[in-house]
């Protein structure tokens, strides 16, 4: 199911319980590991964007999304 974890921030894992990663998964779909912002986000988003009731917004930190991107 996942390929490989893009970012490599890993070693932050050890130290702490916040993970925040980003996956490229087998079909070529990402997962993502964030903080759930949901609720809060959702009266924010602009117009003509949606959120399910079941989808969830995660917030990532910059670097760690940065990173994946250097690793695309």
């Amino acid at each position: 199911m996942i390929s490989r974890r893009l970012d490599t921030t890993a070693l932050q894992c050890y130290a702490t319980a916040a993970c925040p990663a980003i996956f490229e998964l087998d079909d070529g779909d990402f997962a993502v590991i964030g903080a759930e912002v949901t609720e809060g986000m959702k009266p924010h988003l602009p117009k003509g964007s949606g959120c399910a009731d079941y989808e969830r917004i995660v917030r990532l930190p910059r670097a760690t999304f940065e990173d994946a991107v250097r690793n695309l």
